[in-house]
């Protein structure tokens, strides 16, 4: 069973952009992240700009990603 680290946002958000997430904006605090799916949809993500971001945060964001927390690592 892998856990989820404990990762500063920029570091989080390096590795969606690896797995194709695309910065889009970012509103005082938080970012925003797109992606589009091969059938075209699209997802949207909200990251908090925190050091860390919380590790229950994290879980919730890459539920929102499906992402599983292996691919995660990978991409770290």
């Amino acid at each position: 069973m892998t856990v989820i680290p404990s990762l500063p946002y920029d570091r989080f958000t390096r590795a969606l952009e690896r797995d194709g997430w695309v910065d889009v904006r970012q509103q005082g605090s938080h970012i925003r992240l797109q992606k589009q799916l091969a059938d075209g949809t699209v997802l949207n993500l909200t990251v908090p700009a925190h050091h860390p971001i919380k590790r229950s945060t994290l879980a919730k964001i890459l539920k929102q990603a499906q992402m599983d927390k292996d691919h995660l690592n990978d991409l770290l």
